[in-house]
């Protein structure tokens, strides 16, 4: 004897491929960066994370650098790092012109505990 109808069976199913897809969007971080002779720039950004609060850590070579907190919008987080004096004015995280080595960065995404969510690496492009 079936112990489900047609329409208990499609809701079932309906709710399950809801859970699948819901997981299915996974948290990541993307890093990019730039270098030039007279200024240095990364952005971390974290897609897909939960609501709340998250501040970055950029490291190079060995200089470490610890974002202000950001609020995350619609389940994402930016943050911004810049030697650049304008970029600053509008919230990037201050970094010396030189922060950059070797042509590459690594990033920590950190919610409000603490706990490191997410890592990333990038090689910069070189201008």
């Amino acid at each position: 004897m079936n112990r489900f109808t047609t329409t208990q069976t499609a809701v079932l199913s309906a709710l399950l491929f809801s859970v699948l897809a819901a997981t299915a969007q996974a948290q990541s971080l993307r890093v990019r960066c730039e270098t030039r002779a007279d200024r240095s720039s990364a952005s971390v950004d974290g897609m897909d994370v939960p609501t709340g609060a998250y501040t970055a850590v950029l490291m190079s070579g060995s200089g470490r650098v610890v974002s202000s907190t950001e609020n995350t919008v619609a389940n994402e987080v930016e943050i911004d790092f810049s030697s650049q004096r304008r970029d600053i004015r509008k919230g990037a995280t201050a970094i010396p012109v030189n922060f950059i080595v070797g042509g590459a960065v690594t990033a920590e995404l950190h919610d409000a505990a603490g706990a490191t969510v997410l890592t990333g690496k990038a090689n910069c492009r070189v201008r």
